[in-house]
């Protein structure tokens, strides 16, 4: 496996945690395959933490690129135009 460093492994966890960031994210940041994602969370998590994320998500369409239903882009809230340093602007 890659020398990963542990600032590294969390970000892969939570990568790998978000609905919407699909393996290929993370194989174009951090040059791990899918399996090898699933191998590092199997051995960075409690195992019950590790079967609720298999769980959720396989079958999951947005976690691979070619099986998406939109082209590009990233969620977008609709409220973050009205949000600045993480305060809700008053309207």
């Amino acid at each position: 496996m890659h020398d990963l460093n542990p600032r590294q492994i969390d970000r892969i966890i939570e990568m790998a945690w978000e609905d919407r960031t699909t393996f290929d994210a993370i194989k174009f940041q951090f040059g791990l395959k899918e399996q090898e994602v699933i191998d590092l969370m199997r051995k960075n998590m409690k195992r019950s933490s590790f079967k609720l994320w298999r769980k959720r998500v396989s079958g999951r369409k947005t976690k691979h690129e070619k099986k998406r239903d939109f082209l590009q882009g990233r969620f977008k809230c609709s409220r973050q135009r009205s949000i600045n340093n993480n305060k809700i602007s008053k309207r």
